[in-house]
């Protein structure tokens, strides 16, 4: 028998229902920023899973597999794994396009060797990865953007329901056109500080030519820091206006991901 049976009836069918339902939700929170991090415990993730979980099986005419622990029913379960994924790492890559453009402008800043822990990843990052990801989260939990990608993954059962989850290579391919689109953003982000900060870099080149005495390293290096923090404050609002169309396409891209 490859169905558990703990003689419960219809109470253990609905525990196995809930449980197949919560593969997909838990597979998206794991792979999406912010409720996959690792400061998030696990515990928190199951429960959140779980209860968006319980409402999904109260809307929708979601049915698990007969046997779920058959071949077939691991199959379905890996489908919704799949799904979850696809949904959830869209938004890691619209916040990863801020944290690539932090690199940019630190290595012109002279700021590579002042790292942090960043909690998404929980591998080292710049100093502005982390200023450039509260910015980032900030205006996606004011955009709302979180609550739409809930309703889109709710959506994803009425587009893939369980058994056609099967997303296919023309789907699958809008993930890496918004991937081009992440760095083109990333590199548009950057490029009004790297050119203050190439501007300040050919002007320390020829007052050091000029005057060779002068140290080279000890002028060049708060230049380059005070320009770069000047530049960060003159382009806030296109820093703004980036991350705010970076989450737009992000939210998008995952709608895209459910259109036919």
């Amino acid at each position: 028998m490859n169905q558990l049976d703990f003689g419960f009836g219809a109470l253990e069918a609905e525990f196995w229902r809930l449980v197949f339902v919560m593969t997909r939700v838990g597979a998206a929170i794991v792979a999406a920023p912010l409720f996959g991090t690792a400061s998030v415990p696990p515990q928190v993730r199951v429960m959140v899973a779980g209860g968006f979980a319980v409402l999904i099986c109260a809307w929708t005419p979601v049915a698990a597999p007969a046997e779920l622990l058959s071949l077939a029913g691991l199959v379905a379960v890996a489908g919704e794994v799949l799904v979850g994924l696809s949904l959830g790492f869209v938004l890691q890559l619209a916040f990863a396009g801020p944290v690539i453009a932090a690199e940019i402008i630190g290595g012109g800043m002279g700021m590579t060797m002042a790292t942090a822990v960043d909690p998404n990843s929980g591998s080292q990052s710049p100093a502005l990865g982390q200023y450039f990801a509260v910015v980032v989260t900030l205006i996606f939990l004011a955009l709302g953007a979180h609550l739409q990608w809930f309703a889109l993954i709710i959506e994803s059962y009425r587009v893939f329901p369980p058994g056609e989850t099967w997303i296919g290579a023309e789907r699958l391919a809008r993930v890496p056109a918004y991937a081009t689109m992440m760095f083109t953003t990333a590199v548009l982000i950057a490029l009004p500080v790297s050119l203050v900060l190439f501007v300040v870099q050919i002007v320390t080149g020829i007052i050091s030519r000029s005057a060779p005495a002068l140290n080279l390293f000890a002028l060049g290096l708060p230049a380059g820091v005070l320009a770069g923090i000047a530049g960060l404050i003159a382009a806030a609002p296109v820093l703004t206006d980036q991350v705010t169309g970076l989450i737009t396409n992000a939210i998008g891209a995952v709608s895209g991901l459910l259109a036919p």
